[in-house]
């Protein structure tokens, strides 16, 4: 059996324990096999446990969990196999991260992956981060051509930094774990949080300019 947060076990359930567990047992089995030959099931399993716990304890609606949780432990596994060497990738990594990770951090992410392509792997982590991404960050980053519907708030996590060649913090202060041998940029940028969607925009405007910046700086040494 999994163990379930009893913070989000005291909620209204959309889904019955039993189906979570089978569900949960399906997304662990099929990254057992994806990850087969790098990490063990017993690993597997174990990420896809407290994925689901992070992303559990801060959820509103359930029914989504499953899908969430299985993308948010690929994305972990995937991390810790090149942090720990086990695989060799030769695009670079960059990691966004801010406190909500509903707002600044999304909007970098979102553009530099436009921007970029699969040229280079996109991350984004909140320190403190909420249920979802400001409706107001997603309406002002659709008038713009970029997609942030299926985007989603997720913790920040040692594996995810340890991958990362870049680490971009906006606002996160202390929170971002240092290693050496990593590019560390810390932008200014104000929280768009709470803001209009006027004011939003604004913020959105200087972020894609910090990315631009940041993209003819990667691809002259790439």
């Amino acid at each position: 059996m999994w163990n379930h947060p009893s913070e989000a076990g005291s909620r209204a359930l959309d889904l019955s324990t039993a189906v979570l567990d089978r569900q949960l047992e399906q997304i662990a089995d099929q990254l057992a096999t994806r990850f087969t030959g790098v990490f063990s099931p017993a690993t597997v399993r174990r990420y896809v446990g407290e994925s689901f716990d992070m992303l559990a304890s801060r959820s509103r609606v359930r029914r989504f969990l499953p899908s969430l949780t299985a993308s948010f432990a690929t994305e972990r596994l995937t991390a810790l196999a090149k942090a720990e060497g086990r695989t060799h990738g030769t695009v670079s990594e960059v990691l966004f991260v801010c406190v909500r990770n509903a707002g600044r951090s999304q909007i970098a992410a979102g553009f530099l992956s436009q921007l970029a392509g699969d040229r280079v792997l996109v991350r984004s982590a909140g320190s403190l981060p909420v249920a979802l991404v400001d409706p107001n960050v997603v309406a002002a980053m659709d008038e713009v051509g970029v997609f942030l519907g299926a985007a989603y708030p997720k913790p920040l996590t040692d594996e995810i930094v340890r991958a990362a060649d870049v680490v971009v913090t906006m606002g996160c202060g202390d929170a971002c774990p240092v290693y050496a041998g990593k590019r560390y940029l810390d932008w200014p940028i104000e929280d768009p949080e709470g803001k209009s969607l006027m004011e939003v925009r604004r913020i959105r405007d200087q972020i894609q300019r910090q990315v631009q910046d940041l993209v003819a700086e990667l691809f002259v040494k790439l």
